[in-house]
């Protein structure tokens, strides 16, 4: 009963606060930014109608239009559509530029611009690459699309305006209906939901009504414009950003890249590890067989075979100690605990976790030796991690392939707020897991549990 409460006292704490946030704020510009853009386009389909309906309209009322009159508003509907269809994807391009600074600086939500139109020469290359351009035509149906969304997005703002324009008739009632007594006056009519039904004012102890009224909606207005700008920011992303192919090669482009820097990332950690320690290793070992080989070479009784053995021993411990930082540098390149397949090494990871782990593993097919190695290195993170940040008492992890993908999630009962931005290693696992198309999802909210899932194709 006490959880419920603490929900709801939550719940309403939310909805109260919800007009004065910084996300509320920003849609609201949002919407109002958005719905004069969307009478551009009304005002552009108006106007060229009007054009061929005036036309028509020059013929006297007492006859009908002549012949002539009719051929020139129909040509003039053809040219006008001649127009659009050569001028929609420029124009759509350049309103799509328009709209995305919107959805990046109000909303939050950057949308990578489609590529640039091809160049050609001559005015039939320009018009054929005009023609044949699939973002500005996509950009010019989000354009027409953005008609009936900006009447929405009027809703929304008259949710805003007619909330607080309700708030305020107790206020200013006894100024300006200070009438004599028996004068009759017509009710103020005050906002509702509804806008075609007002709500009809004739008294000041009605006033309190539209008081509740406005302020029910000036809650409700955040909600309102948010399922509003949710419609559009879907439509926006999908359409004025660049096409599937596009973003699929740009993605490509991009994992290229990591998977480029990971691979120099991890020579330049090998080359370090060798130069910094195997290396100086054999070093020290040649120097000492060295000087044992020059102390043994003395002429008869003069060599000091003590000190040799002391030279000897010293370069044993040194190659031992070589042989450990090779082995783990190998282990590091490829653990090979791996041989025995993935099941076994998250095995052999939870057995040797500083909190106790409860493990799962359904792999019907074993995944490829790259996504092996990033799932192993994925987990061992995540339980270093808990360990060191969750005040975890359990860890579970699960490793199930179904359907050409290897999911592994990692959960634990800690104080969770796990945070990539917080250095956590959860940044550079993101960065892995992409370069194999992968993805990360992670819930951490503050008082936990966290839950962390890594999705990777079985096959690269």
């Amino acid at each position: 009963m006490g959880r419920l409460l603490t929900q709801v006292v939550t719940v309403a704490r939310a909805a109260a606060l919800a007009p004065f946030g910084r996300r509320a704020r920003s849609e609201l510009l949002f919407c109002l930014a958005g719905v004069p853009l969307g009478l551009v386009v009304t005002g552009a389909v108006v106007w060229v109608m009007a054009v061929a309906l005036a036309v028509v309209a020059l013929s006297p009322p007492s006859r009908p239009p002549s012949i002539w009159l009719a051929v020139l508003a129909t040509a003039l509907d053809v040219l006008g559509l001649l127009l659009a269809v050569v001028l929609a994807p420029r124009v759509g391009r350049r309103l799509g530029a328009v709209h995305r600074r919107l959805a990046a600086r109000l909303l939050g939500t950057p949308v990578a611009p489609p590529p640039a139109l091809p160049q050609r020469r001559g005015r039939l290359g320009r018009l054929a690459a005009g023609l044949g351009d699939g973002p500005g035509w996509r950009a010019a149906a989000y354009q027409l699309l953005k008609l009936p969304l900006a009447v929405l997005e009027a809703y929304a703002l008259y949710w805003w305006a007619g909330g607080l324009a309700n708030l305020t008739y107790p206020f200013w009632w006894g100024l300006f209906r200070n009438h004599p007594p028996g004068t009759t006056l017509d009710p103020v009519p005050a906002a509702t939901p509804f806008a075609g039904l007002a709500l009809q004012v004739a008294t000041y102890p009605g006033t309190f009504g539209a008081l509740a009224v406005g302020l029910a909606m000036v809650l409700a207005a955040p909600w309102v414009t948010r399922v509003v700008v949710a419609a559009d920011r879907w439509l926006l992303v999908a359409l004025l950003g660049p096409g599937r192919l596009a973003r699929r090669v740009r993605d490509l482009e991009h994992t290229r890249a990591l998977a480029v820097d990971d691979a120099a990332a991890q020579l330049r950690r090998v080359e370090r590890d060798l130069h910094d320690g195997a290396q100086i290793r054999l070093a020290t070992l040649a120097m000492h067989l060295g000087l044992a080989r020059e102390t043994l070479a003395g002429p008869e009784g003069a060599a000091d075979v003590g000190r040799a053995r002391e030279l000897v021993d010293a370069a044993h411990r040194d190659a031992k100690q070589a042989l450990g930082e090779l082995r783990d540098l190998a282990r590091g390149i490829h653990p090979p605990v791996l041989d025995n397949g993935l099941d076994d090494a998250l095995a052999t990871l939870a057995a040797t976790g500083a909190i106790p782990v409860e493990l799962a593993c359904d792999l019907p097919e074993r995944p490829a030796p790259a996504i092996e190695t990033i799932a192993y290195y994925c987990a061992a993170e995540l339980l270093a991690n808990a360990a060191k940040h969750s005040q975890a008492g359990l860890v579970t992890v699960r490793a199930d392939g179904r359907d050409g993908t290897l999911v592994l999630a990692v959960g634990d009962d800690g104080v969770g707020g796990a945070d990539p931005a917080r250095g956590s290693g959860l940044a550079g696992l993101a960065q892995r897991v992409s370069t194999v198309d992968g993805r990360l999802r992670i819930a951490s909210p503050r008082g936990g549990p966290t839950l962390v899932t890594v999705q990777l194709p079985l096959r690269t």
